[in-house]
């Protein structure tokens, strides 16, 4: 279609789109001549698709050039019937061809006479671009309206409007000043291009990251092939095979980074390409379009751009490879293990990644064990030894001595460390390898004083702290007091004893508590709320096999489970088989956790990992529930009033009635 340009994408223009209609053989889809990419045809055609006036002021420049160049007189464009004579010059503010009576129109006429004119000699033709300049002023096309400018913008339709048309064709409509709309929209383009700027210097950054990451990857390359060149050399002959499959590992894997890096820094380029372009052509935009040409232009290039930029925010700008080249090479061993001796990894050990763990209790004058296993920095399992372990065992107070301890090195990036504590109290335990803590280092321990523990004593819980009785009902100590401080407590409800530690449910204060058998804090768990690690009234505590805490959160109507240290570990809240305020816990012989839902009148029970197995006993209010080594299980009904035994399918077995509300089963230590 002649006579107007139309704005693609990436402003690309075309003025033969129907004829592109016609070839595609559809009136909703075509393909932009420039770029190939995909345009949907608005409903109005191809007449609603935005006008290109800056490209058409240009085809127009264009056009005037040719039309000087041509031999010939030239006729006047103002005169009606070209009859005063040929043209003498050309208006650059016009864009007409005037003859001598219309250019001594102009110079008489105020309105005309400060128009801009030259000749159409050879020399004028050169100067033409740059003084010729753009129609300023367009008028209504609107009958009756010809003289009338466009000096107003209409949102509701998005056309351009005169000021008579505001008042009768686009009555009630969104109008605007032309100038303003034109704000906007330099304002946008403004924004955008700022956007776009920041987005270059962060890919400049990338670009300089991934080549300094490349140039590390080809040093780690160059270290790792001196280490396995050395070691080969002691080796002779008979390893020459294995040398250069490893030499091929490296090379394999430096390729495959510098490969990974290089694809991401031409994706990266990719990326600074498009916003080049945009940067470009705002720039542009910005210094020669006319308030028309922005309104015409519209939204089109930010929204473009912000596309683009909003596309690049979601693609890493990070080098997308580590310069990691590990060797690791037993030279001692190497002879007796020629056919499977060696490896290359791409990642190295990482202490921060690396894990132990330990026994519960440390007791003074008593071999205390460490477990080290090593991972590698892609958290992976490292599988070989030979890295400086250390471990200490520092006291808190300034009267104690570091203890050192023991590392024993098993070769398979597993270590074993032994230390013997001298004194009691809290103490710091530090475990380095190579130099670097590993996780969870430093850790707090608590070191326990040796002692005999006694075999026929019996707790119990009354007035916010724990009694101690012998076996003739003599009461022996008593541990705690009311408060919230450390080894105080608020309404205790449950403990469990493992060897000489004690865990209290320490319900009103929302935590559980872990103090030595004779009274000495330890540590606490939880606080107030809901979610990972809070507790809302917690009645029950207990202890497995796996030394992992499990924990009946009451009110919040769930079992938890922690590690050993305190760790959330998982959360036992079965929807399909929901209970309420669960009270008492307790392990069968199997590991299942038998939980007693005292809001929902049964005994419930969970696998070790948390899966529901049944529900068993039709009881009023359960309260405790304790397990013999048979499996048969004792619950106390406080709503019932009684005392049931189970057996270990759940039937029950036996009833010890008239019972008042009974609360709990003590227990022995």
């Amino acid at each position: 279609m002649s006579g107007f340009q139309v704005l693609l994408h990436f402003l690309h223009t075309s003025h033969c789109l129907y004829k592109e209609i016609e070839r595609s053989g559809t009136k909703q889809n075509i393909e932009c001549p420039t770029c190939q990419r995909s345009i949907t045809i608005p409903e109005g055609g191809v007449k609603a698709i935005p006008r290109n006036l800056h490209l058409g002021f240009e085809v127009e420049v264009a056009g005037c050039i040719s039309k000087f160049g041509s031999d010939g007189e030239k006729s006047c464009d103002a005169c009606i019937d070209g009859s005063t004579g040929p043209a003498v010059v050309f208006c650059c503010t016009c864009h007409h061809l005037l003859c001598k009576p219309c250019h001594d129109h102009h110079k008489r006429n105020k309105i005309l006479q400060h128009h801009q004119m030259v000749g159409l000699d050879k020399e004028s033709l050169k100067v033409l671009p740059s003084i010729m300049k753009p129609i300023t002023k367009r008028f209504c096309s609107q009958p009756d309206h010809e003289k009338e400018e466009l000096e107003y913008y209409c949102a509701t339709c998005q056309l351009l409007t005169c000021r008579d048309c505001t008042l009768f064709l686009h009555k009630d409509h969104r109008i605007d000043e032309t100038c303003n709309i034109a704000k906007v929209h330099r304002d946008a383009m403004r924004e955008v291009l700022v956007c776009a700027q920041e987005m270059t210097s962060k890919l400049t950054e990338a670009f300089d990251a991934n080549d300094k990451m490349a140039e590390q990857v080809g040093t780690s390359r160059e270290n790792a092939t001196l280490i396995i060149s050395q070691a080969f050399e002691q080796l002779h002959q008979t390893i020459e095979e294995r040398k250069k499959a490893l030499l091929s590992h490296v090379e394999a894997i430096s390729l495959s980074k510098t490969t990974a890096l290089a694809l991401q820094k031409e994706q990266l380029m990719k990326m600074q390409d498009e916003i080049d372009c945009y940067t470009e052509m705002t720039s542009l935009i910005l210094q020669t379009h006319t308030d028309h040409e922005m309104v015409a232009l519209g939204d089109l290039l930010p929204t473009e751009l912000k596309a683009t930029l909003k596309k690049i925010e979601n693609v890493s700008l990070t080098p997308n490879q580590s310069s990691d080249i590990h060797v690791s090479l037993h030279t001692d061993t190497l002879i007796k293990e020629l056919s499977i001796f060696g490896d290359v990894m791409d990642s190295s050990p990482s202490p921060s990644q690396s894990t132990w763990s330990s026994e519960s209790v440390a007791k003074v004058n008593e071999v205390y064990g460490v477990k080290v296993e090593t991972m590698a920095s892609k958290g992976e399992r490292y599988p070989y030894g030979g890295l400086q372990v250390k471990a200490e065992l520092r006291p808190k107070s300034h009267d104690g001595a570091v203890v050192p301890g023991e590392v024993e090195d098993h070769g398979d990036g597993t270590y074993t460390i032994t230390l013997t504590p001298q004194t009691a109290g809290p103490h710091q335990l530090l475990l380095t390898m190579d130099g670097q803590h590993v996780q969870k280092s430093p850790c707090d321990l608590y070191v326990l004083q040796s002692m005999t523990v006694e075999t026929s004593m019996y707790p119990v819980i009354s007035d916010n702290s724990i009694h101690v009785f012998d076996q003739a009902g003599q009461q022996r100590r008593t541990i705690g007091s009311s408060g919230s401080g450390d080894g105080q407590f608020r309404g205790p409800r449950g403990l469990f004893i493992k060897g000489d530690v004690m865990y209290v449910a320490d319900c009103d204060n929302h935590r559980i508590q872990k103090l030595t058998t004779g009274g000495q804090f330890l540590q606490k768990f939880g606080q107030f709320g809901s979610g990972q690690g809070p507790f809302n009234k917690p009645f029950s505590v207990i202890v497995d096999q796996r030394d992992r805490l499990i924990i009946a959160d009451h009110s919040n109507h769930r079992v938890v489970i922690l590690d050993e240290t305190g760790t959330w570990l998982s959360t036992i809240e079965d929807n399909d088989h929901p209970f309420k305020n669960p009270y008492g816990l307790a392990l069968d012989p199997q590991g299942n956790i038998h939980v007693a839902a005292h809001g929902s009148n049964c005994i419930k029970v969970f696998t070790p990992e948390g899966t529901y197995v049944r529900s068993y006993g039709d009881v009023r209010r359960p309260f405790r529930i304790v397990i013999d080594e048979e499996g048969y299980s004792l619950v106390n009904e406080f709503g019932g009033n009684c005392l049931s035994i189970f057996d270990p399918q759940g039937n029950k077995v036996h009833t010890v009635g008239n019972l008042n509300a009974p609360r709990g089963v003590n227990s022995k230590f």
